[in-house]
């Protein structure tokens, strides 16, 4: 296990760790926790290396000091979830439970921890390199709109005394990090690495942004800005240097790596992770090392591209798929622990069923701009054949000591076919399948680069006639969001009308939260598409949304009077019909 105090380091015989990597998280020492996935990389590469989880920022700041300076650099990050999104609901309401802290309780990592972590680590140690990376650093790269605070705010690079960012998955980019340090490079001259990002004076730039200062001032500058990042983030191969000046200087983002081969994420998730949480929380429970306990992720990325997401931001829509000996070893891994009674609790990814999907022909995927592979139409370039990833879902349950394996993670129902969805329900839903339509109206669905809903309702045929035919009991559970841009109240009542003839009461519901990085996120700071420069109505008040939300559940009986008057006021009687037959 890696060290987390000084005893530990002394027992392993570190004196200096070279790199001190600091985490909002409980340390889990699990390859679907990324400051775990670092620091064995690190490690791999020769390095002693030292964790600090969750410390005390409200103390003597002793947790900061404990383990010194080490000899390279420290690494920071706020953990697997932004800290403003673990921390808060859609309506800015504060969580009183942190799936990443043991006995999930709340108060263990400060708002915006990435920034608190680094100024307290840099007031400290000045004259160490501080490098930040993960979710909520990754996503602040460039001039964004901060829900919390409801204005812009300028890159992170810009609020922190930070020195380098990595963005994305930060395997690679640390590697070469590393790998030049080691060979005598100065941390301060290492400014050209694929994807970093610093702030300061530019080698070269191809393509400068507007500055945030213009972005303060103008709601179509920064709708532009966003244009540029996004198809440069979903490019095979960008060789674009960008820049955005913050005040005198400017931060400058070097273009993001080609996606890992199989060869390459084999090697990542076969580094010797002990798939436990830290001795130092013997007895206590993490609650998101329990969800993901006995997982196993077959690939990396998504080119869904769904306009409320971050996925494709962080990990690429490019799909990086390990090989069926490294998710076989793992499995198998999985079976020998004591603990272990027999059920995988998920072979996924972002996407369950993406696994080993891409190009037919790559250098058409090379020359691509598109952020959806699947809107507004399937690409003719895809090849969508199932049967590597059925392949693998047999091998893993023909395994001795697997009793079943499920598949927890979400599908993409706009790409199963009825093999696939037979194999799913016959072998790998553990009694509820779900899928996320997200909405029932038609501009709605394309704003959020979503199918048709008659998509969804094709496959909702399909589950059921599956269902019915094999005598299964499973449920067919969809995710609704409310409030998103383009959203209304009327639009919201046909959702309920048009779910509630297919008898679903619907329980996985959410209100939309913008988050950085995201289409929808500007078109809820701008008011416009920034593709189509159309305005878009948004839902912004407390009270607008919760209105629209109060049509997930028509069928309460104490929102039944409301819902009936306002139905009444936007004149639609024939929802009121649909939804209480009166």
């Amino acid at each position: 296990m890696i060290p987390t105090s000084k005893k530990e380091l002394e027992l392993a015989g570190i004196e200096q760790p070279d790199v001190i990597l600091f985490t909002g998280d409980a340390y889990v020492d699990h390859p679907s926790f990324g400051v775990a996935i670092i620091a064995r990389v690190l490690e791999a590469e020769g390095l002693s290396v030292a964790v600090v989880p969750q410390p005390n920022w409200r103390d003597d700041l002793r947790d900061f000091k404990k383990l010194g300076r080490p000899r390279l650099f420290f690494g920071v990050g706020s953990g697997c979830m932004d800290s403003m999104v673990n921390h808060y609901t859609a309506n800015k309401r504060l969580r009183s439970d942190d799936a990443y802290t043991p006995e999930g309780r709340a108060g263990y990592r400060p708002d915006r921890a990435c920034k608190v972590y680094c100024d307290i680590l840099k007031s400290i140690y000045p004259d160490v390199p501080v490098i930040i990376g993960g979710i909520e650093a990754s996503l602040r790269r460039f001039t964004h709109y901060d829900y919390w605070d409801d204005c812009l705010l300028p890159g992170i690079l810009a609020q922190t005394p930070a020195d380098l960012l990595v963005y994305g998955m930060g395997e690679k980019p640390f590697m070469e990090i590393v790998r030049r340090l080691k060979n005598g490079e100065k941390f301060e001259n290492i400014k050209d690495v694929k994807q970093t990002a610093y702030l300061g004076t530019p080698r070269k730039v191809d393509i400068e942004l507007a500055p945030h200062e213009t972005c303060l001032k103008s709601k179509s500058a920064q709708a532009a800005n966003f244009t540029v990042i996004e198809q440069q983030s979903n490019l095979y191969e960008p060789t674009a240097v960008l820049g955005q000046r913050v005040g005198d200087k400017m931060i400058v983002l070097n273009p993001q790596f080609p996606p890992l081969t199989t060869e390459e994420l084999d090697y990542i998730y076969d580094l010797p992770y002990t798939r436990q949480p830290h001795p130092r929380y013997k007895g206590k429970r993490i609650p998101a090392f329990d969800m993901i306990k006995y997982s196993v992720t077959l690939h990396r990325g998504c080119f869904g591209g769904c306009a409320f997401c971050t996925i494709s931001a962080q990990q690429g829509k490019f799909i990086s798929s390990r090989s069926e000996k490294s998710i076989l070893a793992e499995v198998r891994k999985i079976c020998e622990d004591k603990d272990f009674k027999g059920y995988i609790s998920d072979l996924g990814g972002p996407s369950a069923n993406m696994y080993r999907i891409g190009g037919k022909d790559l250098e058409l995927c090379k020359k691509c701009k598109r952020p959806t592979c699947l809107q507004p139409r399937i690409c003719p370039n895809l090849d969508k054949d199932m049967k590597p990833l059925l392949g693998i879902y047999r091998k893993v349950r023909e395994l001795p000591g697997v009793k079943k394996a499920f598949v927890g993670s979400g599908i993409r129902y706009d790409l199963s076919t009825y093999d696939y969805l037979r194999e799913l329900l016959l072998h790998h839903v553990s009694g509820r399948l779900k899928v996320a339509p997200e909405h029932t109206n038609a501009e709605v669905l394309k704003l959020m680069r979503k199918p048709p809903f008659e998509c969804f309702e094709a496959f909702a045929r399909q589950f059921n006639e599956i269902n019915e035919k094999y005598a299964l009991r499973e449920q067919l559970i969809p995710y609704f969001i409310s409030s998103h841009p383009g959203c209304t109240e009327e639009a919201m009542a046909e959702l309920a009308a048009r779910t509630k003839k297919m008898n679903f009461h619907l329980e996985q519901v959410q209100d939309f939260t913008p988050t950085p990085m995201t289409l929808s996120t500007e078109i809820y700071y701008t008011g416009i598409n920034p593709y189509t420069k159309q305005k878009v109505y948004c839902a912004r008040t407390k009270e607008s949304k919760l209105a629209q939300r109060r049509f997930f559940f028509w069928y309460k009986p104490e929102e039944k009077k409301a819902i009936i008057t306002r139905l009444k006021q936007l004149k639609r009687g024939d929802l009121i019909l649909a939804l209480y037959n009166q």
